[in-house]
């Protein structure tokens, strides 16, 4: 287990800026707009912030965003606090972000959840007091064929979890191992769990009769 949980206040910083090769990144979003509608950036460059700072965004952050796509401030955190890929707050080192809605639910994520939490000593909204993980949850995440699904850091998916096996993703990510994304029973892509099929296997066994190609 990783310990208690850790709820050290934190501080905002004073200043924020892009880096310079953040910046060139910043322009290139930028520059996919018409002039005087440079605002509909602002989603890319909050992602930009956040990958420059740790995973989260503070609010220097914002108000640098706000000056550089001359909008008001409070409509860069009005976007910030509705989506829940941005975070606000520190995060710990592997932010685990579970999917709770129903085909997740349904494959059984309640289990891999509380797997998680007895394996980690924290509960959903909280993070390890080695600063290892955090765990939340959020809405689907669009790997509903591979249910359940973790989403870690906003850029990896580890799907296919049972209480099990998400055991060996958290040791694995501790332990800085390689692991291998995407479907952890070593399904491909979207297959279906008894294997590959085609429209062909599923007619002939239905009994359906399927013609030979160039005959009629």
């Amino acid at each position: 287990m990783a310990g208690s949980v850790h709820k050290v206040p934190f501080d905002q910083p004073k200043e924020f800026k892009f880096s310079p090769e953040n910046m060139k990144l910043v322009e290139h979003h930028i520059a996919k707009y018409p002039k005087g509608r440079q605002a509909s950036a602002v989603m890319p460059l909050l992602d930009i912030a956040q990958r420059q700072h740790d995973n989260w965004i503070p609010e220097v952050a914002m108000e640098e965003i706000a000056r550089i796509l001359d909008m008001p401030r409070i409509k860069v955190f009005e976007v910030a606090t509705f989506y829940t890929m941005y975070n606000l707050e520190p995060r710990g080192k592997h932010h685990l972000q579970f999917c709770t809605t129903t085909p997740c639910w349904l494959r059984g994520s309640a289990d891999v959840i509380k797997a998680c939490e007895r394996h980690l000593g924290i509960k959903l909204g909280e993070t390890s007091a080695d600063g290892e993980f955090t765990m939340t949850d959020v809405e689907c995440l669009g790997g509903c064929v591979n249910a359940p699904v973790v989403q870690r850091n906003g850029d990896e998916f580890y799907e296919d979890l049972t209480p099990e096996n998400v055991i060996a993703v958290l040791d694995g990510l501790k332990n800085g191992t390689k692991l291998t994304v995407g479907s952890q029973t070593g399904r491909k892509t979207s297959m279906g769990q008894a294997g590959a099929t085609s429209l062909i296997d599923q007619a002939k066994s239905a009994g359906v009769k399927i013609l030979e190609e160039g005959k009629k």
